[in-house]
């Protein structure tokens, strides 16, 4: 068993050697399905990131009428927390929201001087809710909305948000499927360039294996230098392709915090470093093994 699996590696090494261009050739293919591969990863950490970041910017807010008691708004922030489409509940008392608008208007002496001539605070009280999915907001609103807290809500406020979420949910839809759609169309198109560029080179060849046939090589026998071949090519490509994303990433990295304050391309590519090349490497030669076993089939029929 050893000594076929050394002539296979033989056999293999020199029909690498031998090819010259031809592996060359099937090399830069697999080399450009794997960065395909790799840019596809990475583009869906960061549209992963946007649509979190888009949906924590995203809330509705429920206003209570003055003469509401806080026991009964704490109640309300606390069957909201139980609902399970529900991510989280802030309660801003009215005190609290006169802070943040003095805060917010603190440059402005006309608010700040009218502010100060009030004898009552004229802000009111208010929960921020964030739901764990955008589709889930109309459903947070009509509990809201339900008759028995009508005697304590004053105002939702998700008929002012609702043409946002709406947007919201729909870029979701579209970038999940789009996004799985354009990853199957390259996987597939990745396979099918490499599957006919290895085909060639095992084209090229066919005189050889017909000869090995009429002597009796078993199928595993002729199968394996070409499989021997596709892991190599693989590695190569694999590890190269890898190499060029290292400045790319550096690259392309401020930019896209510019735009995702939320996601640092270098850290996740630092602490995710040895995954993501194995995964490159797994893919090429994976992608390589299958196009061969595929390619040679037709030429080990009797």
């Amino acid at each position: 068993m050893f000594v076929t699996l050394a002539r296979i590696i033989k056999y293999g090494w020199q029909g690498f050697l031998r090819n010259g261009w031809l592996s060359v050739s099937t090399i830069s293919i697999m080399f450009l399905a794997g960065v395909v591969f790799e840019g596809l990863i990475l583009f869906n950490v960061v549209a992963k990131t946007a649509i979190s970041s888009l949906q924590d910017k995203i809330d509705i807010s429920v206003y209570f009428k003055s003469n509401a008691p806080e026991d009964s708004i704490l109640n309300i922030k606390r069957s909201l927390e139980g609902l399970t489409e529900v991510k989280g509940v802030d309660y801003i008392s009215q005190d609290e929201a006169l802070v943040q608008f003095k805060a917010k208007h603190a440059g402005e002496e006309t608010v700040t001087q009218t502010l100060s001539e009030l004898d009552v605070n004229p802000l009111l009280a208010s929960l921020n809710v964030k739901a764990k999915d955008p589709s889930q907001y109309q459903a947070i609103a009509d509990y809201l909305n339900s008759p028995n807290l009508q005697d304590l809500v004053g105002k939702v406020t998700y008929a002012q948000n609702q043409v946002v979420i709406n947007r919201l949910n729909s870029l979701v839809s579209i970038l999940k499927n789009g996004g799985f759609i354009l990853t199957l169309f390259l996987a597939f198109l990745a396979v099918a360039v490499t599957f006919n560029t290895i085909r060639l080179a095992i084209f090229s060849n066919s005189d050889q294996i017909g000869i090995m046939r009429l002597v009796g090589a078993s199928n595993a026998f002729i199968r394996g230098p070409y499989v021997f071949e596709s892991v190599v090519y693989g590695l190569i490509a694999g590890t190269v392709g890898f190499l060029i994303f290292i400045p790319l990433i550096n690259f392309v990295s401020p930019y896209v915090n510019s735009f995702i304050q939320d996601i640092d391309l270098n850290s996740y590519f630092s602490e995710n470093f040895l995954n993501l090349f194995l995964y490159q490497l797994l893919f090429s030669i994976g992608l390589g093994i299958v196009s061969s076993v595929f390619a040679i089939r037709k030429y080990l029929r009797v």
